[in-house]
């Protein structure tokens, strides 16, 4: 079995280096990259497990990049970057990103963040990558919504960890806190916001009414709850 495929994509040498460095002695592959068009030729080829972008890039916009990756490729995507105000990471993770990384960072820091989150990632015993409940299926494999008729409409990996959770926990209330502890990342605004947002989409994905959604009911004060009926498999 192959060890995980980690892209780095950072304009200056010595984090790629480090980066590089730190990665391979942990046991993990690596592909570094200066610019965007040479990353995304290069994940037309292959696909990463992890990718590692900085925002701050000389030929594309990072916060852009990162929201295709989150929807098109289905990898883990955490943001490395300088930029350590809130706005900048509550939007990070409202684009779809995974993780955020503040520059200056420890590289053991970030070996430690990718095992996590290879962790989170892979399937729970008790089920698989496809799920059928109230007409619709979730392909997790492919990062698709099917409905009756069998058109799909893609969702993220960030979205995707939601939606798993949801499906493995039916009918049962799930409180900010666990969800917190289920998918990581620091309690706070700028995760409540990130989670608000990601449910708000798969509600427009799933076509639920905003005002009164039959699916993903928020139980004010204490969480969400998922209604519909689940079949794995």
């Amino acid at each position: 079995m192959k060890a995980p495929l980690v892209t780095i994509l950072d304009d200056e040498p010595a984090i790629r280096s480090m980066l590089s460095d730190a990665l391979e002695e942990a046991g993990f592959r690596t592909m570094a990259f200066s610019r965007a068009t040479e990353f995304e030729a290069a994940i037309r080829q292959t696909k990463p497990d992890v990718c590692l972008v900085d925002l701050s890039l000389p030929d594309r916009d990072g916060l852009t990049l990162v929201h295709r990756l989150a929807l098109e490729q289905g990898a883990t995507v955490i943001i490395i970057s300088g930029r350590a105000q809130v706005q900048d990471r509550v939007t990070g993770l409202e684009l779809g990103a995974d993780d955020y990384i503040i520059k200056p960072f420890d590289p053991a820091e970030v070996v430690a963040r990718i095992r996590a989150r290879l962790r989170r990632d892979a399937p729970a015993p008790q089920t698989g990558d496809t799920a059928r409940f109230n007409g619709w299926t979730a392909h997790f494999a492919r990062y698709a919504l099917e409905d009756e008729t069998g058109v799909e409409t893609p969702f993220s990996h960030a979205e995707g960890e939601v939606l798993r959770l949801f499906l493995e926990r039916p009918k049962r209330l799930i409180s900010r806190q666990a969800m917190q502890e289920a998918l990581g990342g620091a309690a706070g605004d700028s995760f409540d916001r990130a989670m608000d947002v990601r449910i708000s989409r798969l509600r427009t994905k799933l076509r639920e009414d905003p005002k009164n959604p039959r699916l993903i009911k928020t139980i004010y004060g204490a969480g969400y709850i998922f209604l519909g009926d689940v079949n794995w498999g």
